[in-house]
């Protein structure tokens, strides 16, 4: 504990700085409206994703947020981001550590591949290979690359798993996918899509049986 105090101590007096409101303005107002187009347009989220980690960066560096007379950065993310922060601060270390990466490179990959592109970035540091990297996130389906990922990080295979093609309707994948993103929000979003919908499985089934023993 006496470690912690003498870190604060330390740092000396926190400056506030001073706010350019036209600036501040532009950009909460175009937080809020990348949010509302999200919002509107479910299925093509990924594309905006980019600029609204590089605006909230902005606002966490320039404390934009105290224009709308709150206490903290978090207080102003739990407003914008109710159900989840975490994706907030995925996109913001996104802006971070891959800003040698161009926004139309990171827009074709989109956000969850970039994520795990994060990893690969801090972990290799100068000697990151972003060229083949990108290449990668192309042209490997979401899954895959997420086990390429860790593969690199910890040197070793994961549990055994094999890659289970089915055809969905048009009509049916919105409502797939939206089942799939709320399991994640529940579980955790650092969760692969393949636990969210085992989880998914595992439910009903519960649900099943549960049915079953009551006839």
């Amino acid at each position: 504990m006496p470690g912690l105090t003498s870190l604060w101590i330390n740092r000396g007096p926190i400056v506030t700085p001073d706010i350019n409101h036209r600036r501040a303005t532009f950009v909460l107002g175009r937080i809020d409206e990348i949010l509302s187009w999200e919002r509107s347009r479910e299925q093509e989220k990924d594309v905006r994703f980019v600029e609204l980690g590089e605006y909230l960066c902005e606002v966490r560096a320039k404390q934009y947020w105290r224009l709308e007379r709150l206490q903290s950065f978090d207080e102003f993310l739990e407003k914008r981001f109710p159900e989840s922060r975490r994706k907030a601060y995925y996109l913001m270390t996104i802006h971070e550590h891959l800003g040698q990466v161009s926004k139309r490179q990171l827009q074709e990959i989109g956000w969850s591949k970039a994520t795990e592109l994060v990893k690969v970035a801090r972990r290799d540091g100068e000697t990151f290979d972003c060229a083949t990297w990108l290449h990668r996130a192309r042209e490997t389906p979401k899954e895959d690359f997420k086990y390429a990922v860790e593969r690199h990080l910890t040197g070793k295979e994961s549990e055994p798993w094999e890659i289970i093609y089915f055809k969905l309707y048009k009509s049916q994948l919105p409502v797939v996918e939206k089942a799939i993103e709320t399991a994640g929000l529940m579980l955790g979003t650092d969760k692969s899509r393949g636990y969210c919908l085992e989880m998914i499985c595992a439910d009903l089934l519960a649900g099943a049986n549960l049915q079953k023993d009551r006839t």
